[in-house]
């Protein structure tokens, strides 16, 4: 039993050095090796010491937050409708339980107090006219002042159709807002209250230099507590949450919850570098996932809403998909990049302009287009009526066009061309003549056009059956779509595709690019392997 006791008091004297020196405990020798000999493949070289102490990295962000809190604001926003009552169900004279219905509806305000008409009117069962009543819904959210003339920018989704705003101040100053105008698109709202002083204001900070692991800051209102304030670090940038045609969030991990929304989040220079929207949040809280909306989308956005009330963005008037590697690849593209334009408008500007489905625009007023959905914010941020130049590759050239911008009108957009074609699979056809690519192929025939109801205006070759596991299938091909052009070269028969993928196939390409129109004629571009 001593000589067990002996052990642990060893053991234990040998752990507490160790961890008293903060050193790792020597690797195990052999034999009578002293453990110094380590060779220097086994040693881990430190860090190299920076040059000059982290940047952005405050030992408090105290000071920071008193000068910006009285310009960051909490939003109360208030909807008041006309609701109608209940209304007492028509049951015919004599229905059992009819004065039971009655009772009920009367005890809840249908009737008024005391049932209808007061004393001696038991026998009156007429129903009465619905009560007019007001139901009140409130939100609350955060904001800022970017002018000290009154001017707050919060979220679109915080004051909604609110016929009452309240701003107010962390001094508990209230002051009713009116709205000068709101975006849906990218979620913003100008705000403007009027003050017998200049109000404390923040400005806004260049979004495009700041980097994943910058310290940022965060104040507003979350769930109605008022002047909290987070910090955090840049997560990420360029993040689309599929919340619309915009979508380029910064992402931190600074803590944001709901009633947050509309309010800024600041870089260590006090300016506002981007407008907390949302959150990734399984639980309804902060789960470190917050996304922000950058100053830099933002500011041209609040200066037209300032200026006109409402947005005004440039159109090109293009239909675009993305470039995968197989689209790349069947493009001569090198990579995947830019933008594919799968439609073009024949009212827009891109018409005239000489552009053609399969471009794939690579560059737009002097900006790179790394992937389709770059193209949608870098147009609807430039000028309507400037003239800018366009660069596509067209069947492995590289082309330059001019385009005089239009509007971006409500109801048009440079959209996404659709990857997901209607659903349902037709049976096979009789009249199929070629297996092409994993596709049972047929002429265009009255009799095809009938039965899936394709337009006289679409030209090709029918799709009369997919193979189920060909990557036609995986491509989403589906019995009733029409093959309009192989290898960017139109086809008219079956026999015209096979000998334009056989060609394609001699000349060392991995797929094929198809052009596929739908039964009304919207198409889109499918890349399909050849095997």
């Amino acid at each position: 039993m001593a000589q067990v006791v002996k052990a642990l008091a060893r053991t234990a004297a040998i752990a507490a050095l160790a961890s008293s020196a903060l050193l790792p405990l020597p690797a195990a020798s052999q034999g009578t090796q002293p453990p110094a000999m380590v060779t220097p493949a086994q040693t881990i070289a430190p860090l190299p010491a920076p040059a000059q102490p982290p940047r952005n990295a405050p030992m408090s962000f105290a000071d920071l937050a008193e000068r910006l809190s009285p310009a960051v604001v909490n939003i109360s926003a208030a909807t008041t409708v006309e609701a109608r009552g209940r209304t007492l169900p028509q049951l015919p004279p004599g229905t059992p339980f009819e004065d039971l219905f009655e009772e009920f509806f009367n005890r809840r305000g249908q009737g008024g107090q005391g049932g209808q008409g007061g004393p001696g009117a038991e026998g009156n069962r007429t129903p009465q006219p619905p009560q007019q009543q007001q139901r009140r819904s409130n939100s609350l959210g955060s904001g800022f002042v970017i002018d000290p003339s009154g001017i707050v920018v919060t979220n679109n989704h915080v004051i909604g159709d609110a016929n009452d705003i309240t701003v107010i101040f962390a001094d508990g100053t209230r002051l009713k807002a009116e709205v000068i105008g709101k975006d849906t698109k990218v979620d913003l709202a100008v705000l403007r209250v009027k003050s017998d002083k200049p109000l404390p204001a923040v400005p806004f900070g260049d979004a495009e230099a700041i980097r994943p692991g910058d310290w940022v800051l965060a104040i507003g209102n979350p769930f109605g507590l008022g002047g909290s304030v987070t910090a955090g670090i840049i997560s990420a940038r360029g993040r689309n949450i599929d919340s619309g045609p915009y979508d380029n969030y910064i992402q931190t991990d600074a803590s944001i919850n709901k009633g947050n929304s509309g309010g800024p989040l600041f870089n260590m220079a006090g300016e506002v570098i981007g407008i907390n929207t949302a959150i990734l949040s399984p639980t309804g809280g902060s789960v470190g996932i917050g996304f922000a909306v950058p100053a830099s989308t933002a500011a041209p956005v609040i200066d037209q809403l300032r200026q006109f009330g409402e947005t005004r963005r440039g159109w090109l008037g293009v239909r675009i998909q993305n470039v995968d590697e197989s689209t790349a690849e069947a493009l001569a593209l090198g990579s995947a990049r830019g933008a594919l334009v799968a439609g073009i408008d024949d009212k827009g500007p891109a018409k005239p302009a000489g552009l053609e489905v399969g471009d794939v625009i690579v560059r737009f007023d002097g900006r790179e287009v790394k992937d389709s959905r770059d193209l949608p914010r870098i147009v609807a941020s430039t000028p309507v009526g400037k003239s800018v130049e366009v660069t596509v590759v067209r069947k492995g050239q590289e082309l330059k066009r001019s385009v005089t911008l239009g509007r971006l009108e409500e109801g048009e957009a440079t959209r996404q061309a659709s990857v997901n074609p209607p659903a349902g699979n037709a049976p096979e056809s009789p009249n199929a003549t070629r297996r092409v690519l994993g596709l049972e192929l047929s002429g265009v025939t009255e009799e095809l056009r009938k039965r899936y109801n394709i337009k006289d205006t679409v030209k090709g070759v029918v799709v009369t059956r997919v193979e189920p596991n060909s990557n036609a299938a995986d491509k989403r091909i589906q019995a009733g779509e029409v093959i309009v052009e192989v290898g960017q070269e139109a086809v008219n028969s079956p026999a015209d595709m096979a000998r334009r993928v056989e060609a394609l196939k001699k000349e060392g390409r991995r797929s094929a690019l198809l052009l596929v129109a739908n039964t009304q004629g919207e198409v889109r571009f499918v890349a399909v392997t050849i095997e």
